[in-house]
């Protein structure tokens, strides 16, 4: 296949075949691709932190930055008597000031991928900060009454959400994420009471209906994971990332409400089950080409299992999904292309990754 150069593009500009912003946005997609792919291995999925060393120093430095001015704000809201609320207010919207300032130009100017993610940390739990401290009731939150923070952790992933799209920061999509599931949870809890322990978020045959929540938005953040995946198929955009943070908050939910549940019962029946569950999500993993997503899952299974449960029944379990992982890694992209070939007909391979 013949290669269009730069040149060509330069040419085509000339003669009018297409205009000078078509000609850049082609360019820019040309760079994009090769910044993307050119040093990874045909059917690797991308994923990247930083960029280069000087973005850990700028993070090193924005981190010493929120620690003294968080040390700094501390000390001027208990400096006198009263106030603390509209203090906390104030300064946390001065802060909101400086984190947008600074991420205009690391983020929107610098293109810097470990900052990005930084500034959206800090950004919320600056402004979850200042929001709580204004909607929520601080009197009932130190009586273990928290019915008044459901409108906060919805103003604050609103305003996460606001910051995305500003910035266009994957990462933020992982914290829009988990604040809908935050939301969620709170609002079951002053409906149906607080979880006894953190199993219940989990557990579908616990008492209360946190599990089946979990799922729920689970599921809804896997969709909107699929939208950004199914409209990147080669995985050259920020959309793929998008997908990649997204993926990482839904695979937990999916898979340990479903796994934890089955290895609750302990049986010999409910182990098969399992092992065949875990074997579907492998399935979908490999056919949507998300190694994070299964990996996730995996690995907060393995965590949950060894303390949820102190490890009882868990071990060969967690043996065999050992194992399990070391093949499919070494041979995901031969499994992936076997897998597809029969499905041509029944899934939008056009829209997925290409295997190889």
């Amino acid at each position: 296949m013949t290669q269009i150069e730069q040149n060509d593009i330069r040419a085509a500009v000339g003669s009018g075949l297409i205009s000078e912003a078509q000609a850049a946005s082609l360019m820019a997609l040309a760079h994009s691709r090769r910044g993307a792919r050119e040093d990874l291995a045909l059917g690797d999925e991308p994923f990247e932190l930083f960029k280069g060393f000087n973005e850990i120093f700028i993070v090193i430095g924005m981190l010493i930055l929120a620690s003294g001015w968080a040390a700094v704000t501390a000390a001027y809201i208990a400096g006198s008597l009263g106030g603390y609320i509209e203090k906390t207010i104030w300064t946390a919207a001065l802060g909101a000031v400086v984190l947008w300032g600074l991420a205009e130009y690391f983020i929107r100017r610098r293109r810097m991928t470990a900052p990005a993610i930084a500034l959206s940390v800090l950004w919320a739990g600056n402004v979850g900060t200042g929001i709580t401290a204004y909607f929520s009731e601080p009197f009932m939150v130190a009586q273990n009454d928290f019915s008044s923070l459901p409108l906060p952790m919805m103003l604050t992933t609103l305003a996460v959400g606001l910051f995305w799209l500003r910035f266009r920061v994957p990462f933020a999509m992982a914290l829009i994420a988990l604040g809908a599931f935050a939301v969620a949870l709170m609002m079951t809890a002053q409906q149906t009471g607080s979880p006894a322990e953190i199993s219940d978020f989990f557990l579908l045959s616990a008492s209360g209906p946190f599990a089946w929540v979990t799922l729920l938005v689970g599921l809804g953040v896997f969709a909107v994971a699929m939208m950004f995946d199914l409209s990147d198929p080669h995985r050259v955009t920020r959309r793929s990332a998008q997908g990649f943070w997204l993926h990482v908050v839904a695979a937990p939910a999916l898979v340990n409400t479903v796994a934890l549940s089955l290895l609750e019962t302990g049986t010999s029946n409910a182990q098969i089950a399992l092992m065949a569950v875990l074997l579907g999500f492998a399935l979908v993993a490999i056919v949507i080409d998300r190694r994070s997503f299964l990996i996730a899952a995996i690995g907060y299974s393995v965590t949950l299992a060894s303390t949820v449960f102190d490890g009882e029944g868990a071990a060969m379990t967690i043996l065999v999904l050992g194992f399990f992982l070391v093949i499919l890694g070494a041979f995901w992209a031969r499994i992936r292309a076997a897998l597809l070939s029969p499905l041509a007909g029944v899934l939008p391979l056009h829209r997925l990754p290409p295997s190889h």
